[in-house]
């Protein structure tokens, strides 16, 4: 009998033990879900900004067309980056059997405050970026009912 009554309250003990740890397991969980669900956002903004800018007929069409593309997507799912800038538009060729073709690769580069991702006393922030290739669209600058390719 003297043997039970030693245990007594080492269940609570331990829960008191285990506890913290197990919530310090799921709020790091949680961290990584926002985090990996916040650079999907990125990589759909990227995406978003090199379709518009494939679209735009002049380089400078194409610059203010990712941007827009790109802030639109970051607004519309909550995404605050602390440095709101310009993603930048480059030009390339893609080398193909059939001819080569020419690209615009939009870079997207998202710094989030874990404060906006977990809860309002975390520390620190974490830089996001993506990055996509589109095909310029081979007649964006034709009048319509032609078919020439532009210069």
């Amino acid at each position: 009998m003297r043997r039970g009554r030693g245990d007594r309250g080492s269940a609570a003990l331990e829960a008191a033990i285990i506890a913290p740890v197990l919530v310090a397991f799921v709020l790091i969980a949680v961290a990584a879900g926002r985090i990996q669900s916040t650079g999907g956002v990125v990589d759909a903004a990227a995406r978003s900004g090199a379709r518009a800018a494939s679209l735009a007929r002049t380089p400078e069409g194409a610059q203010q067309a990712a941007g827009d593309a790109v802030l639109e997507v970051l607004r519309g799912q909550g995404v605050q980056c602390a440095q709101a800038t310009s993603p930048p538009v480059e030009y390339g060729t893609l080398n193909t059997p059939a001819g080569p073709l020419s690209t615009v690769t939009v870079r997207v580069s998202c710094t989030v405050r874990l404060s906006d991702l977990l809860v309002d006393l975390t520390p620190g922030s974490k830089t996001l970026t993506a990055s996509f290739t589109s095909v310029l669209d081979h007649y964006r600058g034709t009048e319509p009912g032609t078919k020439e390719r532009p210069r």
